[in-house]
């Protein structure tokens, strides 16, 4: 170790110390390249925001105006003094209430070919379908629920996903199916959890207006706190208090979706299931968006894993000798109806998803400075 051994990470991370306009910046930018508070005390500080701060003391600035009345990035928000005008926001808005619009359209489109012939029927369920999946990508793609550049979007993720959502809509009907000793194919004709579906299509521009309100907040406590346990301490409630406003706007949408669409056949469970999967749905692309998709596609895996189990654990019951294996899907189906199965599963991984969350979401890498607008993109 040399005499001076800050002196490497000056020069290995002076790009990062020139642009930063404060130290948490720097903490930020050294903890995504993998330094830990373990790796600061090689380098003779106790933490890694103290390391930040002598690389901020010690790199003079690129040019940047220092100055306390200086605004950083974490208080820049989008406006027409940004060069964003406010018509693109709406647009942006509009976007996100999307793929509710749209389920709600093939919906209504589904019901206007009652008697009509079954291809029909099939072509139009098909259209409506891809335009709801069209829509949540845009919806995904853009705005506050859009993945960080150069972010990989896991594949495996996108899969779970369906299958929760696919289960939402069909996986009561097929469990009561199973459990009853059916379906009788081809004669079966699946019944959809209508509301569900609306529901949590809906749920896109609540979600995409709290994850936001989320990030804004986040970058103004890194901007304000002095250290990384102040921030945990700023973040904690934050993401808290953000998961309750969705949960409390997920069950609002449900129950004014099963006034309009009808559902109350599917059982007092229903909307809990629901519920429970729009918050898993929602802490995981919080969790992907914030540098985590790892933990997003455990998340959705372990629910979409659970829900899986239900139907196999039925179906294996058939077996001679192995009926005992049915009967705990049994005794829950039988107390709270099919819908008790997604409602435990999702809750269990949105619960742990949150508590992940409160963990790594409380770091610095996970509120980087937001990105500078066209206008600004330009000036030194």
């Amino acid at each position: 170790m040399t005499a001076d051994p800050v002196k490497i990470l000056m020069y290995r991370h002076r790009a990062l110390c020139e642009r930063a306009v404060d130290p948490l910046e720097i903490a930020a930018g050294l903890e995504a390249h993998g330094v830990t508070d373990r790796t600061a005390a090689r380098f003779r500080h106790r933490d890694v925001f103290s390391l930040a701060e002598e690389l901020y003391a010690r790199v003079p600035r690129a040019g940047q105006d220092t100055s306390a009345d200086a605004p950083g990035p974490a208080e820049r928000e989008p406006g027409p003094a940004s060069g964003e005008l406010p018509p693109c926001r709406a647009v942006r808005g509009a976007v996100q209430l999307l793929p509710g619009a749209v389920c709600a359209a093939a919906v209504a489109a589904h019901e206007s070919t009652a008697g009509s012939t079954t291809l029909v029927r099939t072509g139009v369920d098909a259209a409506g379908l891809l335009l709801v999946v069209l829509a949540l990508r845009l919806a995904l793609r853009s705005g506050p629920l859009r993945l960080r550049r150069g972010a990989a979007g896991s594949r495996t993720a996108v899969l779970w996903a369906g299958w929760t959502a696919a289960y939402a809509v069909y996986g009561d009907w097929l469990l009561g199916q199973l459990l009853a000793g059916g379906p009788d194919l081809p004669s079966a004709h699946p019944r959809a959890a209508v509301a569900s579906a609306v529901g949590l299509a809906c749920a896109l521009a609540p979600a995409a207006g709290c994850a936001h309100w989320f990030a804004v907040r986040g970058r103004r406590g890194l901007a304000a706190s002095r250290g990384l346990t102040e921030l945990a301490a700023r973040v904690r409630p934050l993401l808290a208090g953000v998961t309750l406003v969705f949960l409390g706007a997920m069950a609002a949408l449900l129950a004014a979706a099963r006034l309009a669409f009808g559902g109350t056949a599917d059982g007092w469970t229903a909307v809990p299931a629901a519920t429970a999967l729009g918050v898993l749905l929602f802490l995981a692309r919080l969790l992907a968006v914030h540098g985590f998709p790892r933990a997003a596609a455990t998340g959705i895996g372990t629910a979409a894993a659970l829900e899986a189990l239900a139907p196999a654990l039925v179906l294996a019951a058939r077996l001679p000798g192995l009926a005992p294996l049915g009967t705990p899907v049994a005794a829950l189906t039988g107390a709270a109806g099919p819908a008790a199965v997604p409602a435990v599963a999702c809750t269990a991984a949105a619960l742990g998803l949150l508590v992940h969350g409160l963990r790594v979401l409380t770091g610095a890498c996970a509120h980087p400075p937001a990105p500078l607008a066209p206008a600004e993109a330009g000036r030194p």
